[in-house]
């Protein structure tokens, strides 16, 4: 793609993270299939950062996958594909020590390592340093509109592509309690290794972790294990950090063959499956990690110097950041006590959310049906149902739990579901209408465009 382009593509992906990563290499195997070229798929995405980065700040050196890395990018869908985790470590010279580490759940640099590889091989398909700022119907002579504008701003002016389908995977963003906000003092966990490599504090005394989930325990250990002289102060409502249900039968709701039968059943059971299972992937942490936590606490306690506290079945009711610090005040919820605590940051392990794909879809948002709980509807191909004013398709990859159950946001489904969004788009090839040409990628300042 370069700035004469005037392509009419048939799919744009908004965000390059593995889920529109995936997308891209599904096209890519779609189009190496194709006998004849007007079969292909022409395909482009934009991606705000600069380079390919998943979830960087929460790197850990010693932190594992918590999926198999047979749910790659790719392997679910056509295990055949040199796209694959294994393709990767034959590539990088490690597959015999791979086996012999015996695991199916790769270190998180390592996982992190292989999706940036993936993304190198399909440089030619994205364009970094573009954030969408807007999606606007193509309305056509006849009325629908069978083409959108995905507008983005792109070094200091925007630039628009036209586009028959978008593809919106805009992934997550941190969620924090509405009454508090990140400052100097006060992180989110998303950022915690690029915090800690620009805190100036030599020698902190005291850190808190709010949270009950597999990142808040991340985030005590590493805390516990880089400040050696700090105390780390956990605070969780639950009484004790509660272990992943990752039992075999238990795992089978992330199968493909799952989102077939939560996409067809009533809302009832939805809610039920959903409230089910949640422990397999929500506000819990996996039982090593438990196991080595308390281990810490209680060899702690026999030594007399603890570093590690537990705050349980409590909840902050008071945060007020400092220059040099914050003040925070705990209540312990089965007895009313509050405890006052000086701290040198705190860190909000409180999960992240789905980033609103209305925030990206601009104008074509309002043609976006709804149900009943203002959520999108969504067909089974993750295509949402529109009004019929615009006949271009709009997919969405993430924010999909509603109507395709818990796996949705999670990497399990990025293969396969790829495979599903490309078939859809693929089957409407045929019926492709004539658009206009899209005007060439000149720059277009920001006072041009309103």
């Amino acid at each position: 793609m370069n700035p004469s382009d005037s392509t009419v593509y048939d799919l744009v992906g908004i965000g390059f993270g593995p889920s529109n990563l995936a997308l891209a290499i599904a096209v890519e195997e779609h189009n190496a299939r194709c006998a004849r070229l007007e079969d292909r798929i022409e395909a482009v995405f934009l991606e705000k950062q600069e380079e390919f980065g998943w979830h960087r700040g929460m790197l850990f050196e010693n932190a594992t996958m918590q999926v198999s890395f047979l749910k790659d990018l790719v392997t679910m869908r056509n295990p055949a594909s040199d796209f694959s985790f294994v393709s990767y470590l034959h590539a990088h010279d490690r597959l015999a020590d791979f086996i012999n580490y015996k695991t199916m759940y790769p270190l998180r640099v390592e996982f992190h390592d292989y999706l940036s590889w993936a993304a190198g091989r399909m440089k030619d398909s994205v364009a970094y340093g573009h954030t969408v700022t807007d999606v606007v119907p193509v309305t056509g002579a006849d009325g629908p509109a069978r083409a959108v504008d995905v507008i983005a701003r792109h070094a200091g002016g925007t630039r628009v592509v036209r586009a028959r389908n978008v593809v919106v995977a805009a992934g997550l963003e941190a969620a924090l309690p509405p009454e508090v906000t990140v400052s100097e003092r006060v992180w989110h966990n998303l950022d915690i290794l690029h915090r800690v490599a620009t805190f100036e504090v030599e020698r902190p005394q005291r850190f808190v972790v709010v949270g009950a989930g597999q990142s808040a325990a991340e985030t005590v250990a590493f805390l516990h294990e880089r400040y050696p002289a700090a105390e780390v102060c956990s605070v969780f409502f639950r009484y004790g950090y509660s272990p992943a249900d990752d039992s075999n039968f238990a795992n089978g709701i992330f199968d493909p063959s799952a989102v077939d039968l939560y996409y067809g059943a009533p809302d009832d059971v939805k809610r039920m499956l959903f409230d089910y299972h949640r422990n397999t992937n929500y506000s819990v942490v996996d039982g090593d990690l438990i196991t080595e936590l308390y281990r810490k606490a209680y060899g702690e306690r026999i030594l007399g110097r603890n570093r590690l506290r537990v705050l349980n079945a409590s909840r902050v009711t008071g945060l007020k950041p400092r220059p040099d610090g914050v003040e925070l005040v705990v209540e312990h919820l089965p007895t009313g006590e509050l405890t006052e605590l000086s701290a040198d940051a705190v860190v909000y392990a409180t999960g992240c959310r789905p980033v609103d794909a209305a925030t990206l879809l601009g104008a074509t948002g309002p043609l976006c049906r709804r149900d009943d709980e203002g959520l999108p509807r969504i067909g089974r191909d993750y295509r949402l149902v529109t009004d019929p004013a615009l006949q271009a398709g709009v997919y969405l990859q993430g924010a999909t739990e509603h109507t395709h159950g818990i796996t949705s946001s999670l990497l399990s489904a990025v293969a396969v579901r790829s495979g599903e969004i490309v078939a859809s788009v693929a089957a409407r090839l045929a019926d492709r209408h004539p658009v206009p040409a899209a005007a060439p990628w000149t720059l277009v300042t920001s006072g041009d465009r309103q």
